[in-house]
């Protein structure tokens, strides 16, 4: 059994995501942390920032918790907003894209452990 764990708020360190441009990432709980299957982040999209396509091994749980962006999955393109909640499986196609004057953060919940991202043409 893992130990209970409190991440505050100052201790996150925040790093640009090399592969988009104008996102940044946090790790709120994860392995580093001392977490336990589940790992927490936390995603700040820029205004005019975008993530390119790529997939995942993994599948994402999000919710989204300010602003507004295009998300597409699979080539679909969905509009998202503060409380919307999404589901991308593992190996679909996605990205990001925030046309909007005001940055787009959401958390986004995966399996605890390695995932391979592989960027799509």
């Amino acid at each position: 059994m893992s130990e209970p764990l409190i991440h505050r708020a100052e201790d996150i360190e925040y790093e640009p995501v090399d592969a988009a441009d104008g996102l940044e990432k946090g790790v709120l709980v994860g392995e580093e942390q001392g977490g336990g299957n589940l790992a927490i982040r936390r995603f700040t999209l820029a205004p005019g920032g975008s993530v390119p396509k790529h997939t995942n091994e993994i599948e994402h749980e999000q919710y989204v918790l300010s602003g507004s962006y295009t998300v597409g999955i699979e080539g679909e393109e969905y509009e998202v907003e503060a409380g919307d909640s999404l589901h991308i499986p593992a190996g679909a196609v996605h990205w990001y894209r925030n046309e909007g004057n005001e940055p787009g953060a959401f958390l986004c919940a995966v399996p605890a452990g390695d995932d391979e991202i592989k960027l799509q043409k």
